[in-house]
């Protein structure tokens, strides 16, 4: 089994570390326009060999696409007319899929194309952020999997066997709206409560020093970097926008809670939130 993993970061060089440790791949190939990512990851061993993307496509079993969404998109058409007349697979990662699988719904290769998301992440990007076990014990949607081949569904479905993740399937417009409420907000959270804070504290100092665990924890999604997030936050606006009014309208209830020392009605919703125990 020859892997090529397209886009050398934290989620491409996690997947490429554990697939060739755990036996999946017998040889791991790094594409990347990114020189530095490229070599970094030769020199830490994360990828057997770099190549560029034609001579990759040529040599492999199955293409990961690890890159931002806007290159996934432009990727993956190219990739998919590459693989023509063979028996290649191709996957992506990407945090939003309804977009991505609308462009090739007509392809004519679109049985060999599995959409994908594996739902796990650091704040840190980069080669130097891929770390073993990443994946394990997380979970790994797949959408919109009756337009795949068995065979190509069966494959990718072995790599997140071998990552240790659980398999949800979804719709892609399904797996769009919840990430949208349970990933995409939570980082947008993050920068704007870090953008407030940055503002205050050019004019009080005490407040970082004040800073502590549930702060740090709070903002950590905000040193994630904006040339994976822009793109995300573009191809999933319409449901991120639906999130957001709704985030405005529970922080107005706070806010006018707060104003008006309606401490009971903060009660009420501390404890509506509490709920979140069930799930979580």
């Amino acid at each position: 089994m020859i892997v090529t993993i397209i886009g050398l970061g934290l989620i491409g060089g996690s997947m490429a570390l554990d697939l060739k440790n755990r036996g999946f791949a017998n040889k791991i190939i790094g594409v990347d326009n990114n020189i530095n990512h490229t070599n970094i990851a030769l020199l830490s061993k994360i990828v057997d060999e770099i190549d560029n993307l034609e001579s990759a496509i040529k040599q492999s079993d199955l293409i990961v696409i690890a890159t931002p969404i806007d290159a996934t998109k432009s990727l993956l058409p190219e990739i998919l007319t590459q693989i023509k007349g063979t028996i290649k697979v191709v996957t992506d990662v990407g945090s939003t899929k309804a977009g991505i699988s609308k462009i090739v719904e007509n392809h004519p290769n679109r049985k060999q194309y599995v959409a994908s998301h594996p739902m796990a992440g650091t704040e840190f990007s980069g080669p130097l952020a891929a770390v073993s076990r990443l994946f394990d014990y997380k979970n790994a949607i797949i959408c919109d999997s009756e337009l795949s081949s068995e065979f190509a569904l069966s494959l990718v479905k072995q790599m997140y066997e071998t990552l240790n993740m659980k398999m949800i399937f979804m719709d892609s417009e399904q797996h769009d709206v919840s990430a949208a409420y349970v990933s995409h907000m939570s980082h947008i959270s993050s920068f704007v409560l870090s953008l407030a804070v940055l503002d205050k504290e050019k004019n009080d100092k005490n407040i970082l020093n004040l800073a502590s665990g549930g702060f740090a924890s709070t903002v950590r999604l905000a040193k994630s970097s904006a040339e994976m997030w822009v793109p995300i936050f573009e191809q999933n606006s319409e449901y991120i926008l639906e999130v957001i009014d709704t985030y405005l309208e529970k922080l107005q209830e706070f806010k006018t809670s707060i104003k008006e020392n309606n401490n009971q009605n903060l009660i009420d919703l501390i404890s509506q939130a509490n709920q979140i125990q069930k799930i979580l």
